[in-house]
């Protein structure tokens, strides 16, 4: 998995490519999203489109990323959610958790 991030107006995209496993990138995931809150970033999307494969690790790292945004009193969204990875999140009842867009842009206008 790769982790590209970028700021986009009003927030930050976390944009991930590849297979999401868990792993070290789960930490190097949870750590930019606390770097973000202490630098008060608190609108925070995940670009999805380019994930091909996502376990329950990498479910987990998203819960924990989610989690960890709103105790620091911000809020995590997906964009760009596949069939597959969506398919999942239905599977596990995640889909109520999560807000999820078709684009990046509408993640980031929801904020507003």
């Amino acid at each position: 998995m790769k982790i590209r991030i970028e700021e986009r107006y009003e927030a930050v995209i976390i944009e991930l490519k590849g297979n999401i496993m868990g792993g070290p990138e789960a930490q190097e995931f949870s750590d930019a999203i606390k770097k973000m809150l202490t630098e008060n970033k608190k609108h925070i999307v995940v670009d999805l489109a380019e994930v091909k494969f996502m376990n329950s690790s990498g479910l987990g790292m998203l819960i924990s990323g989610l989690t960890t945004a709103r105790n620091g009193d911000g809020n995590l969204k997906l964009a760009c959610v596949t069939e597959k990875i969506h398919s999942l999140l239905m599977i596990t009842k995640l889909i109520t958790i999560f807000e999820t867009f078709e684009a990046v842009d509408d993640a980031v206008k929801s904020f507003a």
